[in-house]
């Protein structure tokens, strides 16, 4: 309720701004050359300080946004990184708490996210949105987009808001268990990489107390039938494979993905593998795990620790 009185505010206070600037037109035409992709003839109307002081003005029918926001959600990259030159604000909301960033990654606009990022934007979009740009990467499968997003320190275990409503699911039903229902193995395996907890894909701890028996990210993947591959992969990223309760069914996929789940059950992981997880494990808890290709060892030591990659 708390976090909701506090987006209600947002939006009225961009709605209605406190101080209103003497509009002779200057808005309009900011928003009509992004809108037209022009970028010279944005540059000149910026290069006067009438316009610039609307730089960040809201206009515009449906969603009222900034020219900044309508360059990210057309892909209009040019005009984009004029604004950012003058001094755009880069994470500015819209009056759905969206950012220009969210607006990038959801019309897949790969150059426009890799600008915004460059010039500070949080991966994380905005705390007052319900959902987050990483969660969208993760369900469209938009495999360069989500690596751009976690390189610069996208929370890999964000979970939507909507979840809230569904608890029994809901610590599971973070990126990763979404990339794994759409069948974005690739999307899976980077959000490994990156540090996703591969048994519940969350770290609210006030969310695990509120539910008897929460599922892990292995067990819905079995009960959806999402492949020996996605199963095969936790396994390799550390799941606990005595947490899931079995459930057979009759179905191929799921009865492949068992018989693995059983065998590693049987087989204790090599020595090589649990040296794997411990410096893994280690370079999450203070934050390196993308520094990786950094760490003073050899070449295949590690392309060991990135499983390959």
């Amino acid at each position: 309720t708390k976090i909701l009185l506090i987006n209600i505010c947002i939006k009225l206070c961009q709605l209605h701004p406190k101080e209103e600037l003497e509009d002779n037109g200057e808005r309009s035409e900011l928003h009509q050359a992004v809108s037209n992709d022009d970028d010279k003839h944005l540059a000149k109307l910026l290069s006067q300080e009438r316009y610039r002081k609307f730089i960040n003005s809201r206009n515009g029918w449906g969603i009222p946004g900034t020219p900044l926001r309508m360059a990210a959600s057309r892909g209009h990259l040019r005009c984009l990184e004029v604004l950012l030159a003058h001094g755009a604000e880069v994470d500015s909301l819209d009056v759905k708490a969206q950012t220009p960033l969210f607006t990038a990654v959801s019309g897949k606009h790969l150059d426009c996210v890799q600008a915004l990022l460059k010039a500070g934007a949080n991966p994380n979009g905005s705390l007052y949105n319900n959902c987050f740009p990483v969660l969208t990467a993760a369900r469209d499968g938009d495999v360069d987009i989500l690596r751009e997003l976690v390189h610069y320190g996208a929370e890999v275990n964000a979970k939507s808001k909507f979840l809230f409503w569904a608890p029994d699911s809901a610590v599971s039903s973070g990126p990763l268990y979404i990339s794994a229902i759409y069948g974005h193995l690739e999307c899976f395996r980077i959000l490994l990489l990156y540090g996703a907890d591969p048994n519940y894909n969350c770290v609210d701890e006030k969310l695990f107390k509120r539910i008897r028996q929460p599922k892990t990210v292995l067990e819905l993947c079995l009960r959806r039938g999402c492949g020996v591959e996605f199963v095969q992969m936790l396994i390799d990223f550390g799941a606990n494979v005595y947490l899931p309760t079995l459930i057979i069914e009759k179905s191929t996929k799921q009865n492949e993905a068992v018989e693995l789940l059983l065998y590693e059950r049987g087989c204790p992981r090599t020595l090589m593998s649990q040296c794997r997880l411990a410096i893994r494990r280690h370079l999450k808890i203070i934050n390196r795990t993308h520094c990786m290709d950094h760490l003073d060892i050899p070449t295949s030591l590690k392309k060991y620790l990135k499983h390959g990659i």
